[in-house]
């Protein structure tokens, strides 16, 4: 029984973090016996895992098949406007109870990012980790659970803002900027500037949309 329950948790996360990191696209197709050669485990398992995505809207039939699901234009508006308010509520709560070394983590983490500005990709995945450490640090369980499920709908996003011209310099300029309240126990100031760093987040991405999409109808 042990060893099921071992077999379902480590296919969805093996299934979410390929979602997360790329590897399986908006769109692409989730055949099960494709997933269970690839990563090694029994077909129940990816099958459990794959039905938990489809309950988390994280994958949608088309037919009898199951495809990574995408986001419309009004859902990713949705998205972006619930996760301005939780991440800015994360950042005053951190800026209340984060400990010393919590925050040194954070400034550890802005210097070591700027080493990643010719990899969007690497650069996304630590910008995931900086995020999470906010999270972590604003010392709420609840509000780190909310936290969660935003971002794992941030995968359904087939790019990273992060790779536009310029964004990675612009990105770690405001981590920075956030930290530093943090570190002042500024409260108002973590807030605004952690949602000031979602709001330029959600305009490179509608530009990289706009972009994407330019040729597509005359």
């Amino acid at each position: 029984m042990n060893n099921a329950r071992t077999g379902q948790t480590d296919a969805y996360t093996l299934l979410l973090e390929a979602i997360d990191v790329g590897v399986f696209k908006p769109g692409d197709r989730l055949v099960e016996s494709d997933l269970a050669e690839r990563f090694g485990v029994s077909r129940t398992p990816i099958r459990e895992a794959l039905q938990r995505l489809e309950t988390q809207s994280l994958l949608t039939r088309d037919g009898r098949s199951l495809i990574v699901a995408s986001l419309s234009h009004n859902q990713m508006s949705e998205l972006y406007v619930v996760r301005a308010e939780l991440e800015g509520l994360a950042a005053r709560l951190a800026a209340r109870h984060a400990t010393e070394e919590e925050v040194q983590v954070l400034r550890d983490m802005v210097q070591d990012d700027l080493k990643l500005m010719d990899d969007p990709s690497a650069l996304a995945r630590a910008n995931r980790r900086f995020h999470k450490q906010i999270h972590l640090a604003s010392h709420n369980r609840f509000l780190v659970g909310q936290l969660d499920l935003v971002h794992r709908s941030m995968a359904l996003m087939a790019t990273t803002s992060l790779a536009a011209q310029g964004r990675g310099e612009g990105a770690m300029e405001e981590h920075n900027a956030i930290v530093e309240a943090i570190a002042a126990r500024n409260e108002d100031a973590a807030q605004q500037a952690l949602r000031d760093h979602i709001s330029v987040a959600y305009i490179t991405r509608l530009k990289l949309d706009a972009t994407s999409s330019e040729g597509g109808a005359s």
